[in-house]
This record gives C-alpha cells, sequence and structure tokens, in this order.
C-alpha cells in the first residue's frame, strides 16, 4: 500500500459516519433501509482495515503528510498497534451491529439505536487511525459523548442513567488530562504530529535530558488512559451499566474500554521518557488485576 491511498483507510470511519447521520437527513427511510445501511458501511470498514493491515504488513508503519498548521492538524498513522486495533474494533463491530439488527427488532427506538452504534464505531475507528495528537483528542472525546448517548438509551431506566453519569463524570476528568497533556507535549515539541513528536522524544531519550514539562504531560495520559480503562478505583461504572442494550456492553468491553490501553501503546515513546508514570502504570494496572480477578472468584453471573 502506497502511502498516499492510506487516505482510503479513512473510507471506514467515513461510511459508518454516513450510515449515521443519512437516517437524519431523510427521516422516511425504513428500518430495513437503515439496517442495510450500516451492514455496508461495517463491510466497507472491515475492508479498509484487512487492506490497511496488508500494507502494514509488507510496507512496515505507514503515514500521511500531515494537514496541519504549525503542527496540529489532521493525518493518517498506522503500524502494527494501530492496524491491529483498526481491525479488532472493526470486526467486533460488525459482528456487534449484526446482533443489534435482531436484538433490537421491534423497538420503536431502532434506527436510534444503530445510528449512535454508528456513529460511536466511526469514532473509535477515527481515533486508532488519527495520526496527530489533536485529532486523536477529538476522537477520544467523540467517542466518550456517543457511548454517553447508548447508554441512556433507555432514560427511563434509573441504574442506566446513574451510571451514565458516574461514567461521563470520568470521562470528563480524563478528557481534561488529555488536553492538559497535550498542550504541553506542543510547547515542548512544537508539533502534534506523530512523526514529529515520536523522532522528537527518541532524541530526547538519546541525549537524556527530558523537559519537567514531558514528564508531567507522560504522567496526565497515564491518568486519562485508567480513568478511559476503568482501573480501580474508578472502575464502578463499569459494572453497572447492564442496565443497557446487550449489544452497547457488549461494544463496551470487548473494544471501547480498551482505548485507554490503546493510548498508551500509541504514546509510548513519549511515555517511557517518563519513569514516574510507567511507575503509576505498573501500580495500578497491576492492582487492578488483582482486584479483578480476586472479584471474580465470587460472581455467579457470567455477564
Amino acid at each position: 500500500m502506497m502511502t498516499s491511498s492510506l487516505w482510503l483507510a479513512m473510507s471506514g470511519p467515513a461510511a459508518l459516519l454516513a450510515a449515521s447521520l443519512l437516517p437524519a437527513i431523510k427521516p422516511d427511510l425504513s428500518q430495513q433501509a437503515v439496517n442495510r445501511m450500516a451492514a455496508v458501511a461495517s463491510g466497507v470498514a472491515g475492508a479498509a482495515a484487512f487492506a490497511t493491515a496488508i500494507g502494514v504488513a509488507t510496507s512496515g508503519a505507514l503515514h500521511t503528510p500531515a494537514l496541519a498548521i504549525s503542527g496540529i492538524g489532521f493525518g493518517l498513522y498506522l503500524d502494527s498497534v494501530s492496524a491491529t486495533m483498526f481491525c479488532l474494533v472493526s470486526f467486533i463491530g460488525a459482528i456487534v451491529l449484526r446482533y443489534s439488527f435482531t436484538y433490537m427488532d421491534g423497538d420503536p427506538g431502532q434506527i436510534r439505536f444503530i445510528r449512535l452504534m454508528c456513529l460511536t464505531l466511526a469514532a473509535v475507528l477515527t481515533l486508532a487511525i488519527s495520526g496527530n495528537l489533536l485529532q486523536f483528542t477529538l476522537a477520544w472525546s467523540a467517542t466518550s459523548l456517543a457511548l454517553h448517548r447508548l447508554l441512556v438509551f433507555y432514560a427511563e431506566r434509573p441504574a442506566a442513567v446513574i451510571a451514565a453519569r458516574k461514567k461521563f463524570l470520568a470521562s470528563r476528568l480524563g478528557d481534561l488530562f488529555l488536553v492538559a497533556a497535550m498542550l504541553l507535549l506542543y510547547a515542548a515539541f512544537g508539533s502534534l504530529d506523530y512523526e514529529s513528536m515520536f523522532s522528537a522524544a527518541q532524541a530526547m531519550r538519546g541525549q537524556g535530558a527530558i523537559p519537567l514539562g514531558v514528564q508531567i504531560a507522560a504522567v496526565l495520559m497515564v491518568f486519562a488512559g485508567l480513568l478511559k480503562s476503568a482501573q480501580f478505583p474508578v472502575h464502578g461504572w463499569l459494572i453497572e451499566v447492564m442496565e443497557t442494550p446487550t449489544p452497547v456492553s457488549a461494544l463496551l468491553h470487548a473494544g471501547i474500554i480498551n482505548a485507554g490501553g490503546f493510548l498508551v501503546l500509541r504514546l509510548s515513546d513519549v511515555l517511557l521518557l517518563a519513569t514516574p508514570a510507567l511507575d503509576v502504570l505498573a501500580v495500578v494496572g497491576g492492582a487492578t488485576a488483582l482486584f479483578g480477578s480476586l472479584v471474580m472468584l465470587t460472581q455467579t453471573s457470567v455477564k
């Protein structure tokens, strides 16, 4: 895959976004038509992810020229990490969407539900292939906001609303951490383009002189990731989302909850510059794994 053709990867998120917006433009569309559009869009996303994975496997990491002003803008960056995430989310998304067609059949809000699912998937896929930290941050927030609408899909269920509010507060705090980290990194590197940031981070590591702002940014990104992935002790909302439709909890647990881990992997070149950030990650992640394993032994409900 040539770098110039890498823009075709955006056809996946774009198709899902179109499937989400078109029913609002043409409200007379039938439920079957909306389902078909969503199925086609998820198929386009899967094909784009598969083609991208082949390109990365044969050519190594690929990135597009940044459409940016002063290093702030839009671009695509795909390596083994992002290509894997792209494939997994598109594959799981297609399965969950197909299940949703049957699960929500006959529900008066089915079209709205399918639209929100497509919108959420489009945001997650954009996050996975982003090549600029500003673009990543916007997709990160869009994923959270779209998911919130799914969590309160049944607004008459108090338990679902309470869980969604807890998730909303945790997500906004995570957004704040990520935005603060983004500003600090821009001040240190002069660009938010991944290629420039990673090259500068490697140079800093070689020199051994790490600015304080970069270290603080690394710690903030770790906190953002921990909040996004519902690590202990801010995990409470995750075990309370069972009041939402089953496809939502399936998509959440199988894909969206991993966005925090993806953030850590995606910006690992920067995180490696700050030992305190790695320490926090190891301690909180280890404690969460131990706590979750112990609690799991006491549960009788698989879901």
